[in-house]
Parts: C-alpha cells; structure tokens; sequence
C-alpha cells in the first residue's frame, strides 16, 4: 500500500499526522501538489510537484493509484476516481469514501454547486478541529493496521 496525498488542500496539522505515521508504519507517503513542499528527511516520504490546472494534481494521483492504495482527499470527485481503480479514499476530517456513500456525496457536492452558481451563499467547511484531527488519526490507523494485518 502506497499513501497518496492531495497536497494542495490537506492541512498542516493532517501531514504531519502521516508523517510520523509513514515512520513508524514503513509506508510509503507522496505528496502530490502543484508547487514546491517542505516534508522531513525519509525514506518513506517524498513530493510529486505537478504543473499548475485544474485537476492536474487530481489526474496524476489517479494515474498512479493502484488497488489497495490509500488516497488523502477532500475532493469528492477524486475519490470517487479512486474508488474506481480499488483504491481508498479518506478525508483529512477521517471520513471514509466508500462504494455505498460516494454517489450520494457527489449528488451533494453537485446540489450545493447549483445553489453557489444561483448566488446562494452556503459558507464553507468548518475550521478543522481537534476531534477532527483525532477522528482522522485514528481512522488512519485503523486502515494502516489493517494493512501491516495483511502483510503478515
């Protein structure tokens, strides 16, 4: 398994939840984005810097993934890409991307693009948290125990 990260849009804070895991997990991280990133010194971790465009970053990512990979997105299309070629999908708020949720998410997501393009306001997303920050940590784990599970 390969950990994939939509770099562009993934908080601080959330990287450095997959750095220490890449550490002590032995997985590999790459950071896809379209400009230059600082990440520690490893062998686990490493950056894709892609040219700037729209869904750049997003196609590189999909290209590259292979089933089993994990993908780190809050981009709903993206995942659902990624759900498509076996891969996983899991928000920096720890939410999964799942076969049985992605439709209804992308009907959301494009629901909410229409009342934006009426001049509606619907306001973004929450400031991530600390139990959102704690809900991803631990959804992360889960899925890299299940792994480590899986190769032994």
């Amino acid at each position: 398994m390969k950990i994939w990260v939509d770099a562009d849009a993934c908080p601080a804070v959330i990287k450095e939840v997959l750095y220490r895991a890449a550490e002590r997990c032995q997985v590999a991280v790459t950071l896809v984005a379209n400009q230059p990133l600082r990440i520690p010194k490893s062998a686990f971790i490493n950056t894709l810097q892609v040219m700037k465009g729209f869904d750049v970053a997003d196609n590189e990512i999909v290209a590259r993934v292979v089933a089993g990979d994990l993908v780190i997105t809050s981009d709903i299309p993206l995942a659902a890409d990624v759900l498509q070629r076996g891969g996983r999908a899991l928000s920096p708020r720890g939410d999964a991307f799942t076969a049985d949720n992605i439709r209804a998410r992308l009907t959301m997501r494009d629901f909410m693009d229409t009342l934006r393009a009426s001049g509606i306001e619907s306001g973004g997303p929450a400031a991530l948290n600390q139990a959102d920050r704690q809900a991803f940590a631990n959804a992360l784990d889960k899925l890299l125990a299940q792994y480590q599970k899986s190769r032994n």
